[in-house]
């Protein structure tokens, strides 16, 4: 398993202040308070790995497919429903979102190989990812991504506890489904608006890997 590289900092940083928590609790209070200097250990050790499985970056064999979209995250579906677009279209799209938690990866990647046309970062709030409203409300990064079957947006959203989306894609870019769009820290949520013609292949609720679960058939 790999370590993503959005991870190195963050790892770099916990590792050096769970090691001066621990040396300072074995050095000044081991022998008035050996049992609490072992509990911090304890918890050092599991917040470590905690860290480490948040950035991990499993192999995996991506769906390629010109006519699918691809889920762009893992997690659980927890959205498909029709909307009204505001930000691009100005019609209706099929909404399909994605709710990530702390445990998934969160990687997210490009769901359908095209040109980028639209790439937008919006300031915003940090409501729960669950609720409908951080669709339109929440931080987020917003990317139009279109071919010759079909155009599609995708949202990065930051949630509650996510403080950080990172985006790599630029307008005019020519993308290749499954490759990486980015990464969320912490928890979020990503939203995919399909044309009204596609057939979803996901259900409400269900657990789907990005890159790999078959998202919608356009």
């Amino acid at each position: 398993m790999k370590i993503h590289k959005e991870g190195y900092r963050t790892i770099i940083v916990v590792t050096i202040l769970l090691g001066l928590i621990n040396t300072s609790f074995f050095y000044y209070l081991n022998e008035v308070m050996p049992v609490v200097s072992w509990l911090i250990l304890i918890a050092s050790i599991i917040i470590f790995l905690f860290i480490i499985s948040f950035f991990r970056s499993p192999a995996r064999e991506f769906t390629i497919n010109h006519l699918q979209v691809i889920c762009p995250a893992d997690g659980k579906v927890v959205v498909i429903e029709e909307v009204l677009d505001t930000e691009y279209f100005n019609d209706k799209r099929l909404q399909v979102s994605i709710f990530m938690s702390p445990a998934n990866v969160h990687i997210n990647r490009i769901p359908m190989s095209g040109e980028v046309k639209y790439s937008q970062y919006h300031k915003g709030k940090y409501l729960v990812a669950w609720n409908p409203k951080s669709s339109t409300e929440n931080e987020r990064h917003s990317i139009v991504i279109k071919n010759e079957s079909a155009i599609i947006l995708v949202k990065q959203i930051a949630g509650a506890v996510a403080k950080r989306i990172v985006n790599y894609l630029k307008v005019g870019q020519k993308v290749t489904q499954g490759a990486e769009m980015g990464f969320i820290k912490f928890g979020s949520r990503v939203d995919v608006l399909l044309p009204l013609n596609a057939t979803v292949d996901v259900k409400l609720n269900q657990l789907v890997k990005g890159g790999v679960t078959v998202l919608a058939t356009i």
